[in-house]
């Protein structure tokens, strides 16, 4: 299996972390998140989806849990803006270096300011996108917010 930037990433790092492949392919009507859960039949609090936003029109990625929905003002506030969208997939794409299902908060082309969850921290491990489909890394949380240098807040709802 070949490394993706997430994975060189972690291993630059020295950081502990499991890698957990899966099959990508999921009905239409389940997002990519849900696929990983119930391909890996893990607690959907504990698996988180990368998703990557505007806030004031600046690119910033929202890392939440695939159980939860973002709350794109908790998001701006966080991220000390007063308005966050949901980004357009080719822009995300483009600036990451992933493809959309895929994205991981780890080892992208540009790092993006990146505001974690605070439910991450109740969690010995968490699984984040490993940068592609059918692939998700397990490590620490506080190993996920040192690498993204990344802020916690309760964005998700």
């Amino acid at each position: 299996m070949a490394a993706t930037p997430a994975v060189r990433a972690l291993e630059k790092a020295r950081v502990a972390h499991t890698l957990h492949p899966y099959d990508p392919e999921h009905p239409s009507d389940q997002g990519h998140g849900e696929a990983a859960v119930a391909a890996l039949g893990a607690d959907p609090r504990q698996v988180f989806k990368t998703l990557v936003t505007r806030v004031d029109g600046a690119l910033t990625v929202a890392v939440v849990p695939v159980s939860g929905s973002l709350d794109l003002k908790a998001l701006a506030a966080a991220a000390g803006g007063r308005k966050a969208a949901m980004a357009d997939p080719a822009d995300a794409e483009r600036t990451t270096g992933y493809v959309v299902g895929g994205i991981s908060p780890l080892g992208q082309r540009k790092a993006l300011p990146t505001v974690v969850d605070a439910s991450a921290l109740a969690f010995g491990t968490v699984m984040v996108s490993a940068g592609r489909r059918g692939l998700q890394v397990e490590l620490s949380p506080a190993d996920l917010v040192r690498l993204t240098c990344a802020r916690t807040a309760p964005i998700a709802r």
